[in-house]
């Protein structure tokens, strides 16, 4: 993989508004499939300084890389927050258009009452064309749905309320 080519993307997303970015090649230098995946905010940027946090490039599988980036912590509301009822409140990192399923004949990643893992896709925020999976970042059972789907959604807005265990 050619570590310029790499270095221009990251500097591309960096400086622009777009939150994250998948590539998928087929057919490299080596013949190996590769996946390139770039993201600029972590899931819960008020609990980590951008200082602490540093770009890294870590082997996912044969073939690939995933390339994550920190932005300072003021650029993107925190994922998850908790509010007086106890409840985690997911909001959205951006604006976009909000996806219950990966595709419309498909099943909702989650419904009111499942229970998700951290880690687990909750939706997909489509921005600029870009579809972008978000995580929850606690373990706990879906109590609200708060956007119906394919509804636009902005910075911030409130997305789903999770009970955590």
């Amino acid at each position: 993989m050619d570590l310029d080519w790499l270095k221009g993307l990251i500097e591309l997303v960096e400086d622009s508004g777009v939150d994250g970015l998948d590539i998928e090649l087929v057919g490299s230098d080596t013949g190996d499939p590769t996946r390139v995946r770039i993201r600029k905010s972590p899931r819960l940027a008020a609990a980590v300084p951008a200082a602490a946090v540093p770009a890294a490039a870590v082997p996912a599988a044969a073939g690939s890389v995933e390339v994550a980036q920190a932005p300072a912590a003021a650029a993107s509301p925190p994922a998850e927050t908790a509010p007086a009822s106890g409840l985690f409140e997911v909001l959205s990192p951006m604006v976009g258009t909000f996806y219950r399923a990966p595709a419309t004949d498909a099943d909702p990643f989650v419904s009111v009452g499942d229970r998700v893992e951290a880690g687990q896709t909750l939706c997909i925020l489509e921005a600029m064309k870009l579809m972008n999976e978000l995580q929850s970042d606690v373990a706990g059972v879906v109590r609200e749905i708060a956007v119906d789907n394919a509804e636009p959604v902005e910075y911030g807005a409130l997305l789903f309320r999770i009970e955590p265990d």
